[in-house]
């Protein structure tokens, strides 16, 4: 993502997200009303938060998104309503490999680990131009959004009645969390 090649790598970042979700979802087993409404909710709660922060920086501070994340629909990447879907869906899943726990104990870790996550993609994100901040610093309220919106949606995955086996979704969320922190070690 560093290289000379940098400019051909970022015209498949839309593509690549694509595939995960592709291949992630190959491996979902269950595909039921009640999933269908959750994937469908999530997408359209995330990609909306994004509309509302990109106008108001109500949520997450004053941002915009650059072009590398592909087409976009109100000033807002239409894949990023599949990001929060791939990383609800595979935060979830990684902590619901502590049975013991309560719902909202697994909803509350979750939404934890997303916003981990994130405190690693912010970096990257802006010095690869998927998006920039106005004052050119990561609010704290970034993060503080990013929890709210991620406990919400963690809490609608742990309460969602669809089969939660998808043995290749914690592996996603760690594949994601190494890339990105990776490349937040070299910018």
């Amino acid at each position: 993502m560093y290289s000379a090649y940098q400019s051909y790598f970022l015209k498949l970042v839309p593509f690549n997200l694509l595939l995960t979700n592709s291949i992630l979802f190959f491996f979902h087993r269950d595909y039921s009303r009640p999933f269908g409404l959750f994937a469908l909710v999530v997408f359209l709660v995330g990609f909306f938060a994004e509309v509302i922060g990109i106008h108001t920086a109500l949520l997450f501070g004053h941002y915009s998104y650059g072009a590398s994340l592909g087409w976009q629909l109100f000033r807002v990447p239409v894949i990023i309503g599949l990001n929060w879907l791939m990383l609800v869906y595979t935060s979830g899943h990684l902590v619901n490999y502590l049975p013991q726990l309560p719902w909202w104990l697994r909803s509350i870790l979750a939404a934890f680990l997303m916003v981990a996550l994130d405190y690693f993609i912010e970096p990257v994100a802006v010095a690869l131009d998927f998006w920039s901040w106005q004052s050119g610093e990561i609010p704290v309220s970034n993060f503080t959004g990013w929890f709210g919106v991620a406990l919400l949606l963690q809490g609608y995955f742990q309460k969602s009645d669809f089969l939660k086996n998808n043995t290749l979704a914690p592996f996603v969320f760690l594949l994601q969390f190494l890339f990105f922190t990776a490349l937040y070690a070299v910018i």
